[in-house]
């Protein structure tokens, strides 16, 4: 299964405390029952923003843990994604990865992005699932690890492969 990390919970996985539901995340990346994909835009932001995730990323491809996808296909999908002009959050960048990765799994506890990912006419065959810890009022290592949590990392339906 392939999924996609957002910048705004990547202290939750890669970070020095991460959440419960972040640490499962991690070890279903790292124990290759999961793969993470990046690319583009977010793949810049991540690596800026999260030096934990810099540092893991390294070894992480080259263990087949991670594909990094070419930047002129994720940004010129970007660009198609904002043309249409169908999507709600300011994420275009990371709808665009979906598509071009097939990736239909996503953490992030951005509310609007989450809801364009749940868009049947922005990502489908099979439909985008957000994996989220959106409780403001919980500090991040209480984020506990939910049955849904462990739902989402069992559904092995969730990267659509290419036909």
């Amino acid at each position: 299964m392939c999924a996609i990390v957002d910048v705004n919970v990547a202290r939750e996985v890669f970070g020095p405390k991460p959440s419960p539901a972040g640490r499962e995340f991690y070890e279903w990346v790292a124990k290759a029952r999961g793969h993470l994909v990046v690319g583009g835009k977010l793949y810049k932001e991540l690596n800026k923003g999260s030096p934990d995730f810099r540092e893991w990323a390294k070894q992480a491809v080259l263990a087949g843990r991670v594909t990094v996808f070419d930047q002129k296909k994720v940004d010129d999908q970007t660009d198609e994604i904002k043309r249409r002009g169908q999507h709600r959050s300011d994420d275009p960048h990371v709808l665009a990865l979906a598509q071009v990765s097939h990736a239909r799994l996503l953490f992030t506890n951005d509310e609007l992005l989450g809801e364009d990912f749940g868009n049947k006419s922005l990502i489908d065959e099979p439909r985008g699932r957000v994996y989220h810890t959106r409780d403001i009022h919980v500090p991040d290592d209480n984020k506990e690890f939910s049955n849904a949590h462990k739902s989402l990392l069992n559904n092995k339906r969730l990267c659509r492969r290419e036909r």
